[in-house]
């Protein structure tokens, strides 16, 4: 890519001999972290990278590891870089020469015994020898200025960092290796297609028809915009996966919400009694459902002639219900469909005031409800549309009931409402409820795409998306309109340069500085 031949160009005069030049020449330092959690442990793991790494190996007595090939691991003594040159420690030493080291630069990965005054002493020498102290995701940082990652890379980095499910450690894992690099570059190269049959069609302007007529132009992009629109009806579905899609069980007392909360769960984590009224609080936890995240909620019931306590249990339910991206509305089997009055009660409060069929209750993948900010430069602070809570309804208890009642119907429904059989007891229908939560929450995201991992998961990646796909329109339609070519080319060079901007370069220092500053040390 351009930005990484331009970042690394500044590097080829480098002094490898310089170790630590001082703050005003950041890039010529040589850093050192430590790369493994702070605590006791049974290894600890420094990290070394800049110029002057092979004379802190030398320093310490670890020059036999420059002695071997390149990545060999090397058991040696580490010293004392003082005069005394008292022995430190034996550790495992791995020697990587730049430019073919994660950070580009020569780098170093000393293996310690994991005791807190083991790593102290040899990350004091480290410093005597002349490193100093990296900044938070500074070797990352480096790495991303010689060009050995793109943006999207470095974001995948700290998606892998932060993943708790096993979906969104998939995502990472790829885009870390370029999938979503792979996806937007393949978009990019189809509007520069278009750009080049534009230019074609510019060239003749004096012509009766022009060798490229504006219909071929129009089919050349129409599939590009059908992928664009594939490519952003995933960022529902990926934004999701960094905190879990909020699904709260909501009803009416003794419907059978905290039996079913436990059994989603696996374990008893809120009192189950035959009283109704007994859940006064929320109770929430993390789970996740064929490797997707969720944050279950289990909530007081909803009944209006309810005692102050549980009313401000219930009022705590209202902002859960109202905030969440799924509903269980649980119901038991044995009391049949609700009425049309407990149907708008529900359809107000999650914010469907007068309308909403529960077919349109049900169709369609949740969005994100929580605010979400911005994390790209340019739109700080900004939230983008919430949408409305999806509803599925639950039934539940079916075990209890006796074989004549109607939630012993075929299928999943009662009396013509759709929804899922439930039994804590004997597990009954769980999994389909499981599957369907994950369709109505991570259904925009195909199994492929996962793979691929050609999703979006970053704001600033939807938002890019959608101005490309925007100008990819307006280009469409600005010829349909028959407005000169080259005026509706700057909606396709608009869209061109969106895309080039999701993967780099970047020219800010402040938006270098907030892109690395959530990154662990050391890393």
């Amino acid at each position: 890519m351009d930005g990484r031949s331009d970042r690394s160009a500044g590097a080829a005069g480098r002094e490898s001999s310089s170790v630590g030049s001082g703050p005003a020449d950041d890039f010529r330092d040589t850093i050192v972290a430590r790369a493994t959690p702070p605590g006791r442990g049974a290894i600890a793991l420094l990290r070394v990278s800049g110029p002057g790494t092979r004379r802190l190996l030398r320093s310490l007595g670890a020059g036999r590891a420059l002695e071997v090939p390149p990545r060999t691991v090397v058991l040696t003594s580490l010293r004392d870089p003082g005069g005394s040159g008292a022995l430190l420690d034996r550790g495992l030493v791995t020697f990587f020469p730049g430019p073919g080291s994660y950070t580009g630069e020569d780098l170093a990965e000393l293996g310690l015994h994991g005791g807190p005054m083991v790593v102290a002493r040899v990350l004091d020498a480290c410093l005597e020898a002349g490193a100093r102290m990296a900044e938070p995701g500074e070797f990352t940082r480096r790495a991303w200025l010689e060009g050995k990652l793109d943006r999207l890379q470095v974001e995948a980095i700290q998606e892998l960092i932060e993943a708790e499910s096993p979906a969104r450690h998939a995502v990472a894992v790829v885009q870390a290796e370029g999938g979503l690099t792979r996806r937007i570059e393949g978009l990019r190269q189809g509007i520069l297609e278009v750009e080049a049959l534009l230019a074609h069609h510019l060239d003749f302007p004096d012509e009766d028809e022009a060798p490229t007529p504006v219909g071929e132009l129009l089919r050349a992009l129409e599939p590009v915009v059908a992928s664009l629109e594939r490519l952003l009806a995933t960022a529902p579905g990926g934004r999701l996966l960094q905190a879990g899609a909020v699904v709260v069980l909501a009803g009416r007392p003794n419907a059978g919400k905290s039996s079913l909360f436990n059994a989603l769960l696996g374990e008893d984590r809120v009192l189950v009694t035959p009283h109704p009224g007994t859940t006064r609080d929320a109770v929430d936890a993390l789970v996740a459902f064929g490797g997707f995240p969720f944050r279950l909620v289990d909530t007081a019931g909803l009944r209006k002639d309810a005692e102050a306590v549980e009313a401000a249990g219930i009022e705590i339910a209202h902002r859960w219900i109202r905030s969440s991206h799924v509903v269980l509305w649980c119901r038991r089997a044995s009391e049949g469909p609700p009425s049309a009055v407990e149907w708008e009660e529900l359809e107000a409060l999650v914010g469907r005031p007068g309308g909403g069929s529960r077919a349109e209750n049900r169709a369609g993948p949740a969005q994100p409800l929580d605010p979400v900010e911005e994390d790209g430069e340019g739109g700080e602070g900004k939230v983008h549309d919430r949408a409305v809570p999806q509803v599925l309804q639950v039934w539940t208890c079916v075990d209890a009931e006796d074989s004549a009642s109607p939630g012993r119907a075929g299928g999943d429904a009662v009396d013509g409402v759709d929804g899922v059989r439930v039994s804590a007891r004997t597990g009954e229908g769980l999994e389909r409820l499981q599957a369907a939560l994950i369709e109505e929450a991570f259904g925009s995201v195909s199994g492929e795409e996962l793979q691929e991992g050609g999703i979006l998961v970053r704001e600033r990646h939807r938002r890019l998306v959608a101005r490309a796909l925007e100008e990819a329109r307006a280009f469409a339609e600005g010829l349909e309109a028959r407005i000169p070519a080259e005026i509706a080319a700057l909606h396709l060079r608009a869209a061109e340069e969106s895309l080039a901007e999701l993967i780099g370069p970047l020219d800010s220092e402040e938006v270098l500085d907030r892109l690395f500053r959530s990154f662990c040390i050391g890393k």
